[in-house]
């Protein structure tokens, strides 16, 4: 043993010469700069154990490190140093048994050819270090994979190279999720091996093994020994999760049994389990989903920027309608960049979501993703609201033009609407709740008070929105109503716009209100996987509805459209239509004014479909 020698500072080649009988060397919490010369050492006992710790200056393993230290069983505990990086061939003519790297903080590199040359390991531990990727060659021997804390290690190597692993046990939920899969495909041919030679596995006596387990509790390492007497700190009530003799039983994992049973097939355990937020699956779970939300946000974008350009380019003045109208298009675009970018990514990591999972949560990615869609939630629901209130206001002031809701008043408050939605956006990215709890890049982080308040907050103002809008358009229902103003067959028409109204704005809210709110106070009733469908299906209803409710289908619009098309060359006998139907309408329009001192009825009218027709 050589402990606590900050002074010793190098090792000199061959210090370590022919020691036969050498079965234990420590090198801990030293000063050596360079890695010491190890090969001459030649130690003949089956089962060497190396131990290099907390030794900071050294930074290297250099291309064959232990050659020449034993022919048989070795361990290496490398633990606690200041390794940067491991060269080509390392490990070269070594028989690993253990290869314990653990909490090498500066760990980030292991060349992919570093086992090249060796045998096993059957045990690679590789906790608490920066590595960003492990190496794919030497990797079919492990048995057990330890990799806890590792939080660059966001991307394995191909599954097929690990055709011997039993168990790992892992940073992130989402890599247990490729196991699984490795885990019912080596199931199905274990037992497909199994039915084969059921015949001599009956006729096959269980005999006890000279093998036994043993564990050394204070680095938490466990290795395969020959001989029970070898290592008095191994009993036999002990067991381990790196037990070799686990057998499956009825799909479960039975306990360690010193009775080894080679007729019983090894099923491969992963932790930590994927959990209810990120269960195995792609971003968009079900295959019909990934279908439909191309279709939807093509609509959406398609939509909302026609609506923007007709709108931005019409030379007609701009109005408070079209200036709310052209914010409501803007949010409803963001929405449709949100899901571009959520079917996107899915489609990219269709079938391999595990290997990306990481990189794509924490990354920027979902954080842009998930701002987009808060952003333009809110200033979606707040326009609404305000085109809402603004259409009452109209019809219920009508005749009084001094209480007319000018551009002057629309700009504050909307620049008011889109520093809240703007500030609510950013609040997850600051630590109030999160983007990075699921896939789909939604605020659903509640472990924190903060973060509850936060999604209550979103969801009861979005629940009074639809409220003020449904009290809004009841007035105005109830004041077009009258049989002096308008016509019944005018009323009904108006009936059935509001309607179309007010159902599409339940639809994306109600839905995606009520769930949100019974999991925000943690009584989820409805699980990540089906809310998607949620996501797909409700949530953006409103995105893909309004530019046709409030726009597309309007006169005005259909109008600044062809006017726009006739200046590209195109439709113009239409908007040549058009022109002559605006003149007439205000030319009868300012005739009926002149006539009278006062409005007609006529004129009333005009104006309160006018401005539902905005």
């Amino acid at each position: 043993l050589i402990l606590n020698t900050k002074n010793l500072l190098h090792i000199e080649d061959g210090a370590f010469r022919n020691l036969p009988r050498l079965k234990y060397l420590s090198i801990c919490n030293t000063g050596i700069r360079q890695f010491p010369d190890l090969t001459q050492i030649f130690s003949l006992e089956a089962h060497f154990i190396l131990e290099l710790c907390d030794n900071l200056c050294m930074t290297t393993i250099p291309q064959n490190a232990f050659q020449g230290m034993n022919n048989e069983s070795l361990t290496l505990k490398l633990y606690k140093n200041g390794f940067e990086d491991i060269h080509s061939h390392a490990f070269n003519g070594t028989k690993l048994n253990q290869l314990i790297l653990k909490d090498n903080k500066n760990l980030r590199w292991i060349h992919n050819d570093a086992l090249r040359g060796a045998t096993g390991p059957d045990v690679l531990d590789v906790s608490s270090t920066a590595l960003e990727s492990l190496p794919t060659y030497g990797l079919e021997a492990i048995q057990v994979l330890n990799a806890t804390s590792s939080y660059s290690l966001k991307r394995l190597p191909p599954l097929d190279k690990f055709s011997s692993l039993l168990e790992a046990v892992l940073t992130y939920p989402s890599h247990c999720c490729a196991f699984r899969n490795l885990r019912t495909e080596k199931r199905n041919s274990l037992l497909s091996i199994f039915d084969n030679f059921s015949k001599e596995c009956e006729s096959t006596m269980r005999k006890p093994t000279n093998e036994i387990l043993y564990r050394d509790d204070s680095y938490n390492t466990s290795l395969w020994a020959a001989e029970k007497n070898m290592y008095p700190f191994a009993t036999d009530e002990e067991t381990s999760p790196y037990s070799y003799s686990a057998i499956f039983d009825d799909g479960e994992m039975t306990g360690f049994d010193f009775e080894y049973d080679f007729c019983q097939p090894k099923i491969l355990t992963c932790t930590p389990e994927p959990d209810a937020f990120n269960p195995c699956e792609d971003i968009l779970g079900y295959s019909f989903l990934r279908v439909l939300i191309w279709f939807i946000n093509i609509l959406a974008i398609a939509g909302n920027f026609t609506v923007l350009l007709v709108l931005v380019t019409s030379h007609y003045k701009l109005t408070v309608p079209r200036f709310l109208m052209c914010n409501l298009s803007f949010a409803d675009f963001c929405m449709g960049l949100y899901l571009l970018l959520i079917a996107s990514v899915d489609a990219q990591t269709s079938g391999q979501y595990y290997n990306h999972a990481i990189d794509w949560q924490t990354g920027s990615g979902c954080g842009t993703a998930g701002f987009f869609t808060v952003f333009a939630s809110e200033l979606s629901v707040y326009t609404l609201t305000v085109i809402t209130i603004e259409r009452w206001h109209t019809i219920t002031y009508a005749m009084q033009l001094d209480r007319k809701l000018r551009l002057r008043h629309a700009v504050p408050i909307m620049l008011g609407g889109w520093v809240f939605s703007v500030l609510i956006a950013v609040l997850p990215l600051l630590g109030v709740s999160s983007y990075m709890k699921v896939s789909i890049c939604l605020p659903m982080d509640i472990e924190t008070g903060l973060s509850q308040a936060y999604i209550l907050l979103i969801l009861v103002l979005n629940v009074v929105a639809f409220i003020v809008i449904c009290a809004c358009y009841i007035k105005i229902y109830i004041a077009v109503q009258n049989p002096e103003l308008v016509a019944a067959n005018k009323d009904t028409k108006v009936a059935k716009r509001m309607a179309i109204l007010i159902f599409t704005d339940f639809t994306c809210m109600a839905p995606i209100s009520f769930f949100a709110i019974s999991a925000a106070f943690k009584v989820p009733l409805i699980t990540v996987t089906n809310s998607k469908i949620l996501l797909v299906l409700f949530y953006p209803v409103n995105s893909c509805a309004n530019p046709f409710l409030y726009a597309i289908f309007t006169k005005a619009f259909r109008r600044d459209f062809f006017l726009l098309m006739s200046k590209l060359g195109c439709c113009k006998s239409q908007a040549e239509l058009y022109r002559m139907n605006y003149f007439s309408a205000y030319t009868s329009n300012c005739k009926n004014g002149s006539s009278a001192t006062g409005p007609s009825k006529a004129s009333q009218a005009l104006l309160l479909l006018s401005a539902l027709e905005k």
